[in-house]
């Protein structure tokens, strides 16, 4: 078994600490003229010394950077290195360019090349035959300009943002938890020599960071001292900004819109005639595939974070008292890496756990999202994704979104790290109460009893003489 980071640091310290005190022999052998057969044969020692602390540097090194800490005797896999020769390769080939090359680009803007869209497609029409056609969903396709009202209603005109900071001489601005993740981890993987009890520290911060408040990031940016990336300039505090592009619609510019940050909304709005449509029963899910647009701070990373991007989106309507599912032992067997939020907190790494044992101790809410998850890892898979590299991820409590009453990510380790790429929320009925008060449109559904009830009402009625 390949040995743990933690191991590894705390091997390097003590292998420092033997450094230091072999040199002072070394140093006192030869202020007092000792013999040249005893002064070489410590320093022998001393070399030796250094060999295996430049051992464990690299065997630490490998750890740090994704490559399980195998030491081959030629050094460590350079992820940046290989990263971009990876994206040389992708874009020679034409698998993606960036948007309006020949005027400069635009950063978050990407072209699909004749391969690219070919993988695309063949991605998108393997999850209709996994979850549309399996599932019986019902699919639809909405506009991506969407009316203010609606997403003032879904919480997304208020709610929707990311912190961000500002170079306070440049105006350039980032996004302050990608400041700090990438102090973090940068001192994490080049100080490889950091106290143990310092590395710690850092490594709870990128356990928690998603959990963090604006003063307390704006905190640690301080802490820290981290400055802007390029200019090296102080930063702002951290404040939120508006992730959503904003548009009117019609020549007046009277009616104000947004383009879609999700395609969820479509479904919701929708619900009563799709509810009609299943013949006025529950459950039933809608699908729908989509553009989506964020306008994000600072876009990096090549695909993973862009302005515009293609969404496969499912919203599975439920009896909010009743969420187990019928087909869950189709998946309670499932084995896989979980991260829930207290071992995240306590700064433990992803364990394995059955799916069945993770409902029904609570650390999943309920079935019908125990389901989904157990029906997402088999996507993954089924299209090649490594299981070892393959993690589900609960948000923090902080970190959760305006509606989510649970939210798990499942999540794939790449050159990057540790990245989302399907997000799964128990929404509970937040978005259809919110556009039921806003439209004045019930967005509801009723439930047929065996047997009729009798409910006794009391009303008041005032009587003016």
């Amino acid at each position: 078994m390949d040995p743990t980071e933690d191991f590894l640091r705390g091997e390097l310290a003590e292998k420092q600490t033997s450094i230091a005190a072999q040199a002072s022999v070394v140093g006192e052998l030869k202020a007092n003229d000792a013999a040249k057969e005893l002064i070489d044969a410590t320093v022998e020692a001393l070399n030796a010394l250094k060999a295996e602390k430049a051992s464990i540097e690299r065997r630490l090194q490998a750890v740090v950077l994704g490559n399980g800490g195998k030491d081959n005797g030629s050094g460590f896999v350079n992820k940046d290195d290989f990263r971009q020769a990876v994206v040389n390769t992708l874009e020679r080939r034409l698998f993606y360019i960036p948007s309006f090359k020949i005027y400069g680009g635009v950063a978050g803007l990407y072209d699909y090349g004749p391969p690219g869209c070919a993988v695309k497609s063949n991605v998108l029409a393997f999850w209709r035959q996994h979850f549309v056609l399996e599932e019986n969903m019902l699919e639809v396709d909405c506009p991506c300009v969407t009316p203010e009202v609606v997403l003032k209603a879904s919480g997304h005109v208020d709610k929707f943002t990311d912190l961000m900071v500002k170079d306070e001489k440049t105006r350039t601005c980032y996004r302050a938890d990608h400041l700090l993740k990438d102090f973090c981890k940068d001192r994490l993987e080049k100080d490889l020599g950091i106290d143990p009890e310092k590395a710690a520290e850092l490594k709870h911060v990128l356990a928690v960071l998603d959990d963090l408040s604006a003063d307390e990031l704006g905190t640690k940016i301080r802490e820290y001292g981290i400055t802007a990336p390029d200019a090296k300039n102080p930063l702002s505090a951290p404040y939120p900004f508006n992730l959503m592009f904003q548009t009117s619609i019609g020549p007046s510019g009277l009616i104000p819109g947004y383009l879609r940050p999700e395609t969820a909304q479509g479904i919701f709005v929708n619900f009563k005639d799709l509810y009609y449509y299943n013949g006025n029963k529950l459950p039933f899910a809608a699908a729908q595939i989509g553009q989506a647009f964020r306008n994000e701070i600072s876009p990096r990373q090549g695909l993973l974070r862009v302005r515009e991007f293609t969404l496969a989106e499912i919203e599975h309507f439920v009896d909010p008292d009743d969420k187990l599912h019928p087909k869950f032992s189709d998946v309670a067997n499932l084995e896989f890496l979980m991260f829930p939020r207290d071992v995240q907190t306590s700064g433990q790494s992803a364990r394995r756990m059955h799916l069945g044992e993770a409902v029904s101790r609570g650390i999943i809410n309920n079935e019908t999202l125990g389901y989904f998850i157990g029906r997402v890892y088999l996507f993954l898979v089924c299209l090649g994704v490594d299981k070892e590299r393959l993690r589900f991820r609960q948000h923090l409590a902080n970190e959760m979104a305006h509606y989510a009453a649970d939210c798990w990510d499942a999540e794939i380790e790449c050159s990057y790290g540790w990245i989302e790429c399907v997000g799964i929320a128990d929404r509970s009925a937040y978005d259809l109460h919110a556009h039921t008060d806003e439209s004045g449109v019930p967005l509801v559904a009723y439930e047929k009893f065996a047997k009729p009830r009798e409910v006794e009402v009391i009303v008041t009625v005032y009587k003016l003489e």
